[in-house]
């Protein structure tokens, strides 16, 4: 039986007569013996295709790249100022609020924490003369802690802008302050009517204590934790997104200036090929121009991406961990002055200075409070040893494992030694009063002198002050960097290279079209 040919033809083109179906004059697909030749649909179309690919004229195959370089150049623009401005956001959003008011809440609870440390030692000095020269120093730290806290709760009210519920709670902690220091002033005045002598307040002045420190504790505290938790988180997220953007931002501009540059020396070889021309100044320059944009693009978004964790983890996190670490230890240092005026709850106040203790640095062997000061001498002794050393959590554990700037290990040396001074200074007071030397307690606990409790605490806020003003120095320059980098030069800058780029190259093949017009 004869096998029936069947002839494929491209649509448009009529089929060739009188030729050979197997041969390249004819427009019939070849037969295979024995089989019937079939083609369908898609190979018409591909044939069509590289057909019409070989057809391509000069002037189409010039159109064709100068398009293909246009939109590469401007992707890469595009991309550039997007990756840019994220960054820039980005370091205003944590350089200049969520940072800043995360401070300001760290600040609020130190500024609360040693307003009841002094609210504390008024009642424990008593009206008794030999402690005549204390209480006006001790009162105007109150008053200036007082002011410090009020003037952060009415920028934390300022900073929550519409939001009604931070609002609220703002307000509720203004609200809760006013109250506290109405207890305060309250109880000064039951004191001093009352004449009381060292460390054996009046009944009423102790109960309106009591509920001056329970408000402060349950409420204030927790609320100025609550607001720094929440900017803290802010300024993670913040991090977190545009770290994840500039790590992906760089890449990404690599893979599209070199997009670019690739179509432009297509645009150029087909110039040179098809004209004799061995360069085209114009697509010469366009290409200089987009190199240049190229590396300054990486450049500032490689140095963006420094600058950000310079700022954030460098120096940030150390400021924040420093400035807890403060304000828990003067929060704690209430606690001394409080285990100290109340005998009532002394259990419970000495079970709270053991739980901040352990926030600042902290061991998870110690459950009991004489078990604290031993296992912080070992870990002393063993950091001398070696600075890497570091064998407690907490804070101070935080930041020690986090040195990055000059002077910072050593100012957090100084640091970590003067804590161990001052909690050396507690045993001495419980000790004092266990002998029932209430008065040299109490002398020893507000005495400012070195050697004295509050001496040798002055001085350890004196250290922290050190070594977070180090690493917010260093997180100012880090945000600084940032501005400047990403700032109107660049933007500018990078705006006229890729404005340059652009016009030359359709300068370039301008001419070349004109040729077949």
């Amino acid at each position: 039986m004869a096998v029936e040919e069947r002839t494929a033809t491209v649509p448009g083109e009529a089929p060739s007569r009188g030729t050979d179906p197997g041969t390249a004059q004819g427009s019939a697909v070849p037969r295979v013996p024995g089989v019937r030749a079939y083609t369908g649909w898609w190979a018409t179309m591909a044939l069509t295709r590289l057909r019409g690919v070989e057809d391509w004229t000069t002037p189409r195959r010039i159109r064709a790249l100068t398009a293909l370089a246009l939109a590469a150049l401007l992707a890469f623009a595009g991309l550039t100022a997007s990756v840019l401005t994220g960054a820039r956001d980005s370091a205003d959003e944590i350089g200049h609020r969520a940072a800043p008011q995360a401070v300001r809440a760290a600040d609020l609870y130190f500024a609360l924490g040693d307003m009841d440390a002094q609210a504390a030692n008024l009642l424990l000095l008593g009206s008794d003369s030999q402690y005549a020269a204390q209480r006006p120093a001790v009162q105007a730290t109150y008053e200036q802690r007082r002011k410090q806290a009020d003037a952060d709760l009415e920028q934390a009210a300022e900073a929550v802008g519409g939001d009604p519920k931070a609002r609220k709670a703002a307000q509720d902690e203004l609200d809760g302050l006013g109250h506290y220091e109405a207890l305060v002033g309250q109880l000064t005045d039951q004191e001093n009517a009352a004449k009381a002598s060292p460390g054996h307040p009046p009944a009423d002045a102790l109960a309106s204590y009591r509920q001056a420190t329970d408000l402060l504790r349950t409420t204030l505290l927790p609320g100025a934790d609550q607001v720094a938790a929440a900017n803290a988180a802010t300024v993670d997220h913040s991090y977190s997104d545009e770290h994840s953007a500039l790590s992906a931002g760089f890449w990404e501009l690599l893979a599209l200036g070199l997009l670019a540059l690739a179509a432009l020396a297509a645009l150029q070889r087909l110039l040179a090929v098809r004209f004799r021309r061995l360069l085209s100044p114009p697509l010469l320059l366009a290409g200089l121009f987009t190199a240049a944009g190229l590396v300054w693009g990486l450049a500032a978004s490689s140095a963006a991406a420094d600058q950000l964790h310079t700022a954030k983890v460098s120096a940030y996190d150390s400021v924040i961990a420093l400035g807890r670490a403060r304000a828990v230890a003067y929060d704690s240092n209430a606690d001394e002055s409080r285990w100290l005026l109340d005998p009532s709850r002394a259990a419970q106040y000495e079970q709270s200075y053991l739980a901040k203790s352990q926030q600042v640095a902290g061991f998870d062997a110690v459950t009991q409070y004489p078990q604290y000061l031993p296992a912080l001498n070992d870990a002393v002794a063993a950091h001398r040893g070696s600075e890497s050393a570091v064998p407690f959590k907490g804070y101070l554990g935080d930041e020690l494992r986090n040195i990055t700037f000059p002077g910072e290990q050593q100012a957090a040396d100084r640091l970590l030694e003067d804590y161990r001074t001052y909690q050396a200074d507690d045993t001495t007071i419980r000790a004092l009063q266990g002998q029932g030397r209430l008065a040299e307690a109490i002398a020893f606990d507000t005495g400012t002198g070195h050697g004295q409790s509050d001496g040798d605490f002055n001085q350890l806020s004196d250290d922290f002050d050190q070594v977070i003003g180090i690493n917010q120095s260093a997180f100012d320059r880090a945000i600084a960097s940032s501005d400047s980098d990403l700032g109107a030069v660049t933007a500018a800058g990078l705006g006229a290279l890729a404005a340059a780029a652009l016009v030359l190259t359709l300068l370039a093949v301008r001419p070349r079209l004109r040729e077949y017009a």
